[in-house]
């Protein structure tokens, strides 16, 4: 409240900018909360009793210790391997609740397909027997539903651990160990995790769940789970196999169109950015992008550059291209706010800078990053593309303006010592004052970013553009990026550093490639016309 007066009072006496920056706020009770290994076990107790109580259910009191230690033990492993083999998920709390999370619900829902859906009366079918009702809801168990919604949120590998211990909780429900489910199940929960592994629009979902779907019916006929065509002599009911094809791809695509309900609840909840997100924020239409082709256009065409640039090598080692690309089209939204500083969107040979003092125009250059974070908040961007605007110039030096302060320091001391005042000293120029302000890239998706941005930008004083000279300028970049440490937080090896440099030089030659001159005709008189030189420049 204080602190809102003593600023207005500044304002209103010009010592204070009126503007109010926005500003990413850390908070130790949410770090914590995220991070802390209270939270953590809190987490992992909760989920474990809930889980045990799930699928005990009301068995027989002496078998009921045996059951509660293998269900403990089941459970522990898995929170073993997670802890093993998936540490940015067991140091994530967030990421942590939503698969033991996902693990509780999908046994929840099987039990409840499996049990006690199985027991509902059907009266459009009062010739069916109890065994033709066990067969049609088992049809019906959603056995893909937590492999497919983790799958897509969290990624392949983990979408099989869920199924591998989904399975193995589903088929200790009725008591012992149903040896047909947990198969089905296992099989059933690895197709959808499998084609679900690149989801990029909403119907590559639907077409996951026909599939389980398809899965669920094959396996259930093998296996003697529908219709008794391999097990049993009973003579086939072609209307009774009909309603349990209805029912196992009914119960694939059911979950599926569940999973694309709960997937942007689940995404704002707990962060998560999947590729049907990035593949919707790629739409140029953005707000902020319109405004750049007005009032940017040359930084708007750099980002094209760099995007394209980004997501050809992130493809090249892995990594998520949706993400590289959507990320640099927005790297460079701060330079929206005094754009006519930056050289590419210089007009009329104008250079801005020409009245600046060295430190004043790196400050104007530097500051782009905070403009950029500023303006990702105003308008709600999520916190990966926020992280690369901050991130992509890493600690790097606004080295142009930097050496012309040094020059002009030794021109200061020139003159100093030409007009016998030698006790005069220049104003004393720190590197800090030119450098930005970081963090390093901490993905591999910024890092490639990164490089993307120097490349390009360098890739424009190229005087004459051949295969040789690109090669040259991407292996001096990324040499000197390494040696200046801008890349030592990244998860980039450099195995994965040298494809991206191959990309790097697979991509320029395409972009910058050279046009044939074509002669110029003449007419009668000895001169092109308008219209000839006009067609004349193709």
């Amino acid at each position: 409240m204080f602190s809102f007066f003593t600023r207005q009072r500044l304002i209103r006496r010009g010592l204070a900018s009126a503007k109010w920056r926005r500003r990413l706020r850390q908070s130790e009770w949410l770090d914590s909360l995220k991070c802390g290994g209270l939270a953590r076990w809190s987490v992992i107790g909760a989920l474990a009793l809930l889980l045990v109580s799930l699928v005990s259910g009301d068995c027989e009191q002496p078998e009921a210790a045996q059951r509660l230690l293998v269900e403990f033990f089941v459970y522990v492993l898995s929170v073993a391997l997670l802890w093993m083999n998936h540490r940015s998920v067991w140091s994530d709390n967030g990421r942590l609740l939503l698969l033991l999370g996902t693990l509780v619900g999908h046994v929840w829902a099987v039990r409840f397909v499996a049990a006690g859906a199985q027991e509902a009366a059907v009266p459009s079918f009062a010739d069916w027997t109890g065994a033709d009702r066990q067969q049609f809801w088992s049809l019906m168990v959603p056995y893909a539903l937590g492999p497919m919604l983790i799958s897509v949120l969290l990624g392949q590998r983990l979408g099989i651990v869920l199924a591998i211990f989904g399975s193995l909780f589903g088929a200790m429900l009725n008591g012992g160990l149903d040896a047909r489910f947990l198969v089905i199940s296992l099989l059933c929960g690895f197709v959808g995790a499998l084609t679900t592994r690149d989801v990029r629009r909403r119907t590559d979902l639907l077409w996951a769940g026909t599939l389980v779907g398809g899965a669920t019916l094959v396996l259930g006929l093998l296996l003697g789970r529908a219709g008794g065509v391999f097990w049993e002599q009973s003579v086939l009911s072609l209307d009774k196999l009909a309603w349990q094809c209805c029912a196992a791809f009914g119960g694939g695509i059911g979950g599926a169109l569940l999973i694309s309900g709960i997937l942007p609840v689940l995404e704002g909840v707990f962060r998560i950015t999947t590729p049907i997100t990035w593949l919707e924020l790629a739409d140029l239409n953005h707000p902020l992008l319109k405004r750049m082709t007005l009032e940017a256009p040359g930084s708007y065409h750099h980002s094209l550059m760099v995007a394209q640039l980004a997501e050809a090598a992130a493809e090249s080692i892995g990594a998520n291209a949706a993400m590289a690309r959507v990320c640099s089209y927005f790297h460079d939204i701060g330079k929206l706010v005094k754009p006519e500083y930056f050289v590419e969107n210089a007009r009329h040979g104008r250079n801005a800078h020409e009245d600046l003092a060295p430190t004043m125009s790196a400050l104007i250059i530097i500051a782009h990053v905070k403009e950029g974070v500023d303006l990702a908040l105003k308008h709600r961007l999520n916190r990966e593309i926020i992280d690369v605007i901050q991130q992509h110039h890493g600690a790097s030096t606004v080295y142009f303006f930097y050496r012309k302060a040094l020059e002009q320091q030794a021109a200061w001391r020139s003159a100093a010592l030409e007009a016998g005042g030698q006790d005069e000293e220049p104003p004393e120029v720190k590197e800090e004052s030119f450098r930005y302000r970081g963090p390093r890239p901490q993905t591999r998706e910024c890092a490639i970013i990164s490089l993307a941005d120097s490349v390009e930008s360098a890739s424009r004083s190229l005087d004459k553009v051949t295969p040789h000279k690109i090669d040259q300028l991407v292996e001096e970049l990324i040499q000197k990026r390494l040696a200046q440490g801008e890349l030592k937080e990244c998860e980039l090896r450099l195995s994965e550093l040298t494809e991206v440099g191959e990309s790097f030089k697979r991509t320029l030659r395409s972009m910058l490639h050279t046009r044939i001159a074509y002669p110029k005709p003449v007419s009668s008189s000895g001169r092109s016309s308008r219209v000839e030189r006009a067609s004349s420049r193709g």
